[in-house]
C-alpha cells in the first residue's frame, strides 16, 4: 500500500512538474544511501536498550517473576 501511494504521488508530480519528478527519481537512491548509517545507529541503540532491559529484569526472572498477566498453573 505504501509503494502504491508513493508511485501515484510520483505520477502526480510527474504530471504537474516533470523536472522535479525526474530530480526526485535521480536523488532518491542517494538519499537512501545516506540514511543507511542512521538506520544502523538506530538498530544498534534499540538492541542496546533491549539488552539493558533484559539485564535489569534478570534478577526478577530468576526469582520467579514471569511476564505480567501470566497464569500460574495449579500443581
Amino acid at each position: 500500500m505504501k509503494t502504491l501511494f508513493a508511485l501515484s504521488a510520483w505520477c502526480v508530480l510527474l504530471v504537474l512538474c516533470w523536472p522535479l519528478a525526474l530530480l526526485a527519481l535521480v536523488l532518491w537512491p542517494l538519499v537512501w544511501l545516506l540514511s543507511l548509517p542512521l538506520r544502523l545507529v538506530g538498530i544498534t541503540c534499540s538492541a542496546l536498550f533491549e539488552f539493558l532491559r533484559a539485564l535489569l529484569m534478570l534478577p526478577a526472572r530468576v526469582l520467579g517473576g514471569g511476564p505480567r498477566g501470566a497464569v500460574i498453573p495449579d500443581l
